[in-house]
C-alpha cells in the first residue's frame, strides 16, 4: 500500500448513498503514530450540525479535537493497531479509509538520534541517558521477529549510529568525544578520538565517516582513519544530525529553539548552502531512493515527519506524531520512526536510499 498522494481521495463507491451517511473525501496526512492528529475533509461529519461525531480506528475511538459537519481533526489513540478510520455521525457509519498506523515495536529506550538499520533488517537504537549518565546498556538490537535485546555497554552518552559497506557498526559519544566500530558479533574498539561533542555520523559512497560535534565542526574520517575538519558551521548551528543524499551532498539538521530552522546542504567540498528553511525543531533525516528527503519535524504547526522533493520544495507532513527524534528506512519497506523512549514501525511501502 503507497500512501504518499498529496491529497488522497478516496474512492466513493456506495458512499453518500444512504441518506445521512457520513463521506470521507480526503485525509491529510495518511499516516501517523499514536498521538498524532489527522485532518479529515468530507460531508455529514455531523447530524444537522450539531451532533459530535465518533470517530474509530478499527474498534478504538480517537479524541476529536475539532468538529464541524465537513471537518475533523483527531488524534490517534494510544494502542492503535488498526488504520481502518470511519466516522460515526451517530445516525450512519462511513465508509473506511486505510491510514497507516504505527506499531510499537520497542520500548524503554532512549534515542536521541536515528535508528540504524542493518542489511539484514535488524534495527539499532540507543539508551543514551542524561549528560555524564551510565545506563545498564548503551544500545539495543531489535531483529527481524520484532524481539528486543541488549547490544553494547559501557558507552557513556552514546549518541549517533551508523553502518558502514561491510556491516560494522559506529557509535559516537557525546560525552568524551569517541566514536567507536562495532562488529557485527557485538566486539568494539575505539575508530576515533577527540571529536568534540561528537553527535550525528554518516558515511558517503566512498567510505568516508562524517561525524558532526554539537560546536558545529564536522570532520571527516577516511577509511585509513586520517581526520580532516570538512567544514564549520556557523556557532548557533550545531552538526547534530547529518545524512547523504543521493546527490553525494552532506545534509545537516540542528533543533534549535527557533520555530524557522533550516536544512543545511554541504557540498563534497565543503560549502554550506541552506536547502529548506520555515522547519520547527528539525532531527533525524534520510532519504528514499527517489531522492526524497525525510526530516523529524514540525511544518506550520503540524508536528512528525516532514517529506521534500529532491529540490527542497513541495513539503508537507506526511507522518503525525509527536516525540519523533529520528528515523530510517528498512529493507522491507517500512519506516521506523524513533520516539524519546521507543521505536515505532510504519509499513509504508516505500523504498529508502540504499535498499
Amino acid at each position: 500500500m503507497t500512501l504518499w498522494k498529496k491529497n488522497s481521495k478516496p474512492g466513493t463507491g456506495g458512499q453518500g448513498a444512504a441518506a445521512g451517511r457520513p463521506r470521507i473525501e480526503r485525509v491529510t496526512p495518511l499516516a501517523a503514530i499514536s498521538g498524532g492528529e489527522i485532518a479529515l475533509r468530507g460531508h455529514g461529519f455531523t447530524e444537522n450540525g450539531h451532533l459530535r461525531p465518533q470517530v474509530r480506528f478499527g474498534d478504538l475511538a480517537a479524541n476529536v479535537v475539532f468538529s464541524s459537519t465537513n471537518h475533523l481533526v483527531v488524534r490517534v489513540p494510544e494502542g492503535v493497531t488498526s488504520g481502518n478510520l470511519t466516522v460515526d455521525n451517530g445516525r450512519a457509519v462511513s465508509a473506511p479509509v486505510s491510514v497507516a498506523v504505527g506499531l510499537t515495536i520497542a520500548e524503554g529506550l532512549h534515542p536521541v538520534a536515528n535508528p540504524a538499520v542493518d542489511a539484514a533488517g535488524n534495527i539499532f537504537s540507543t539508551l543514551s541517558g542524561g549528560r555524564g549518565q551510565k545506563t545498564p546498556v548503551s544500545v539495543f538490537k531489535v531483529d527481524n521477529n520484532r524481539s528486543m535485546r541488549p547490544f553494547l555497554t559501557d558507552i557513556m552518552n552514546a549518541t549517533g549510529l551508523a553502518f558502514d559497506r561491510d556491516g560494522f557498526l559506529y557509535v559516537s559519544s557525546r560525552l568524551d568525544g569517541v566514536v567507536h566500530q562495532v562488529t557485527p558479533d557485538g566486539q568494539r574498539e575505539t575508530y576515533a578520538e577527540g571529536m568534540g561533542v561528537a553527535t550525528g555520523l554518516a558515511f558517503d559512497s566512498d567510505g568516508n565517516l562524517y561525524v558532526g560535534d554539537r560546536s558545529g565542526t564536522i570532520f571527516k574520517i577516511s577509511p585509513e582513519r586520517q581526520i580532516f575538519v570538512f567544514t564549520t558551521l556557523e556557532p548557533s548551528v550545531a552538526a547534530y544530525h547529518l545524512a547523504f543524499g543521493p546527490d553525494r551532498h552532506l545534509y545537516v539538521t540542528s533543533p534549535t529553539t527557533s520555530s524557522f530552522d533550516q536544512i543545511l546542504r554541504v557540498s563534497p567540498a565543503g560549502d554550506v548552502s541552506c536547502f529548506y528553511r520555515g522547519l520547527g525543531r528539525p532531527q533525524g533525516l534520510t532519504f528514499d531512493a527517489q531522492g526524497n528527503l525525510y526530516v523529524a519535524a514540525s511544518l506550520a504547526g503540524n508536528r512528525g515527519v516532514v517529506r521534500m522533493t529532491p529540490q527542497g520544495r513541495d513539503a508537507e507532513v506526511v507522518i503525525s506524531g509527536q516525540g519523533i527524534v529520528g528515523l530510517a528506512f528498512t529493507p522491507h519497506r517500512s519506516l521506523v520512526v524513533a520516539t524519546g523512549d521507543s521505536l515505532v514501525e510504519l509499513f509504508l511501502d516505500v523504498e529508502g536510499l540504499g535498499h
